[in-house]
Parts: C-alpha cells; structure tokens; sequence
C-alpha cells in the first residue's frame, strides 16, 4: 500500500487522483461496513392526471391512516412494485 502524499491545493489533490488509482493508497482488508440509517433516497417530482373521483378515494382512504396523501400513493407504487420485481 501506497502512502497518500501531501497536497498543496485542492487542484493538486484533485490532479493527483485523477492520474493515478486511489486502490493502490487504501488497505481493502481494513475496510469497514457503514451504515447510513438517515441517508434519505433522491427524489423527482413528477405530475399526474388521476380522475377526481379516484384522487378523493385515495385521501380519504389516507386520511383515515392518518398518512399524507401523496405518501399513501407511494405506498401503494412500492407495494406493487414490490410484489411485481
């Protein structure tokens, strides 16, 4: 294993990685498992035409577990998808 040099800048840091393979500096035996417990997934806003009649179902059937409607239809997407994949 290779030691990381010094570097003067963020350039020179960011030159040196690019030309040379950052496996060479790092002991892959002394690599840990980490958990980020917090770390939420990214999320992309989309729109969506639903009939009124089916987005009314929809809040109430969430109003009444008590959950925001936009999250009880992603809990129905992840539901199906699941059983789907």
């Amino acid at each position: 294993m290779k030691k990381i040099p010094s570097f003067k800048s963020q350039k020179d840091e960011i030159e040196f990685w690019n030309s040379h393979e950052s496996l060479d500096y790092f002991d892959k035996n002394s690599a840990k498992v980490v958990k980020f417990p917090n770390l939420k997934k990214s999320t992309k806003t989309i729109s969506i035409r639903l009939p009124e009649d089916m987005l009314e179902k929809i809040k109430t059937k969430a109003n009444s577990i008590d959950v925001p409607y936009q999250s009880y239809i992603k809990m129905l997407l992840k539901k199906e998808l699941d059983e789907v994949v």
